[in-house]
């Protein structure tokens, strides 16, 4: 959400940022934080939005804040692993889509650090049995049958 208030240039940009980008897109949490305060019954997730970007190790690689561990929502821990996922398995503008097993080894190399293991450990056993699934592009989600059901 808060990357809507990144630059077009950023986000689509077909190469490896530089410095300055880097540092404006490292600002899309606390944007998205910043968009959802003044909406009372979803200010409770202006935490997860804003650090969901955080290592669970504490690591200067996390932003904002540098928390570590439990000091992470766990929402933003488990939307840290999920949005990682994604992005590595979509084709982006500077890189083609990587395989889900390409995503699964960084899963297993970075839990601990820049992962919750127990937030991986659970995405992992859901990719165990839903396999090329849990990536299927072909879904689509109808607002309509959804607000009817």
């Amino acid at each position: 959400m808060g990357k809507i208030g990144i630059p077009d240039a950023i986000i689509t940009k077909p190469a490896q940022l530089d410095e300055h980008e880097y540092a404006l897109m490292k600002k899309h949490p606390e944007i998205g934080g910043k968009i959802l305060e003044p909406v009372e019954f979803l200010r409770d997730v202006v935490p997860c939005v804003r650090h969901h970007h955080e290592w669970y190790d504490g690591s200067s690689r996390g932003y904002p804040e540098r928390l570590q561990g439990d000091r992470i929502p766990l929402p933003s821990r488990i939307i840290l692993v999920a949005d990682t996922v994604e992005a590595m398995t979509s084709d982006r503008p500077y890189r083609k889509a990587l395989t889900l097993e390409t995503a699964v080894a960084e899963l297993h190399k970075f839990a601990g650090s820049q992962f919750d293991p127990t937030c991986v450990d659970a995405c992992l056993r859901i990719i165990e049995v839903e396999g090329e699934a849990f990536i299927r592009r072909d879904q689509n989600f109808d607002i309509y049958e959804f607000l009817e059901g």
